[in-house]
């Protein structure tokens, strides 16, 4: 029961670090904004510092969402581990290993990450593993980062 405790309580750690990591950002209408009292830079899970999905990752986890509050109101950040089943110029299709298969819309702010260099939609393919991470607004899910992670 006690690891079972644990694991919860890192993954609600993770998600919220995601859920900051999408939400700061974007909040961020001034381009010189000021720090936050309640920022640690530095931390990992901190946006701009360390990897935010390195939590996520350790904890095994597959796809998930998070509500988040930025100043315009609640959004719905969400993320998934996977193989990438289709891609077309539009987005990706990608399936996770407990069966889950969601399609990410992508546009001009998504930004892809392939064996850890900047890349392209056009450079993903069919049997990628992969990580996103976006926004869902009723049915669509727009992904702001695709990352291919490299080859070991």
């Amino acid at each position: 029961m006690r690891t079972k405790t644990i694991a919860a309580g890192a993954g609600a750690a993770g998600l919220l670090g995601l859920g900051l990591y999408l939400a700061v950002p974007a909040s961020a209408a001034d381009p010189a904004p000021s720090a936050s009292p309640t920022a640690h830079p530095g931390h990992p899970g901190h946006p701009g510092k360390g990897h935010p999905f390195r939590r996520a990752r350790a904890l095994h986890g597959v796809h998930g969402e998070a509500t988040v509050q930025r100043r315009d109101g609640f959004h719905l950040a969400t993320w998934q581990r996977g193989k990438i089943t289709s891609v077309s110029s539009g987005g990706v299709t990608v399936s996770s290993v407990d069966g889950v298969s969601w399609t990410w819309t992508a546009d001009d702010k998504t930004r892809v990450r392939k064996d850890g260099d900047k890349s392209t939609l056009k450079a993903l393919a069919a049997g990628d593993q992969v990580l996103v991470a976006g926004e869902r607004t009723g049915n669509t899910r727009t992904a702001r980062l695709i990352r291919v992670p490299r080859h070991r």
